[in-house]
């Protein structure tokens, strides 16, 4: 039974994240969710039902577009690759919990903020406030520990992120992601996110300059990583920050 709910879960987790690549690259270009259908950028052609399978339609037009032989941006089976697997992963670790509820939630915000971060260098307001009033319903009923954690992780993430945006090593974009990702994970793990976030962005990006996949001084996005570093500490933090108390202490 376990095997065939979290095979149904992953699927899930595929279908929505052929909608939350949709949502994150045509939000920030206002453009309707809708029309058009999907289509080649290129030829313009509308797909297929047999185009559109996640993942699956990538591999088997061998990353091409099948009616003009113009090579797919990766973006596409990535994001949706991603959003299957940590769906999975929140219900291995969460189960059908309150717990897994925000975080399915917070996987869902970060694939949609990463894929809109990648192509346009932008967080979405719009994408932001439709996920605020989901979170200051549910973190109350749901997470763990005095709510005051969760104000203070929300301000502190906010904190942390607005000095960079001010002097224009990040946007405020970011801010506002990490004010909300805070208030979900709350204090302490907000500092643990940032402090992974930061390792990550550092040695991924470090690697992209290294192998030519970046120029220096190229803007690389950081809320990729602000989303990575905030999973990471949701569902790890307690285990990360006794770990290392108990090393120094």
């Amino acid at each position: 039974m376990t095997i065939f709910i979290a095979t149904y879960i992953t699927l899930l987790g595929l279908i929505l994240g052929s909608f939350y690549n949709v949502v994150g690259l045509r939000v920030p270009a206002k453009e309707s969710l809708l029309h058009p259908p999907s289509h080649c950028p290129n030829c313009n052609t509308q797909l297929k039902h047999r185009d559109l399978f996640p993942v699956f339609s990538y591999l088997l037009s061998r990353g091409k577009c099948p009616y003009c032989g113009t090579s797919v941006s990766s973006l596409y089976p990535l994001g949706e690759a991603a959003t299957g697997l940590l769906f999975l992963w929140v219900y291995l670790q969460f189960g059908f919990t309150g717990k897994g509820l925000l975080g399915f939630l917070l996987v869902s915000l970060s694939v949609i903020v990463t894929v809109a971060d990648l192509k346009y260098m932008l967080i979405p307001n719009k994408v932001l406030l439709f996920f605020l009033p989901l979170f200051v319903v549910l973190v109350p009923l749901f997470a763990k520990g005095p709510l005051g954690h969760n104000l203070l992780g929300a301000v502190l993430g906010g904190c942390l992120i607005l000095p960079f945006a001010l002097l224009g090593g990040m946007g405020m974009g970011d801010a506002k992601l990490f004010a909300l990702l805070g208030g979900v994970i709350g204090f302490p793990n907000v500092i643990l996110a940032f402090l992974l976030a930061c390792l990550l962005g550092s040695v991924v990006g470090g690697l992209f300059i290294l192998f030519g996949v970046v120029k220096r001084k190229q803007p690389i996005p950081f809320g990729p990583w602000l989303a990575a570093g905030t999973l990471i500490a949701y569902g790890y933090g307690s285990f990360i920050i006794s770990t290392y108390l108990s090393l120094i202490g």
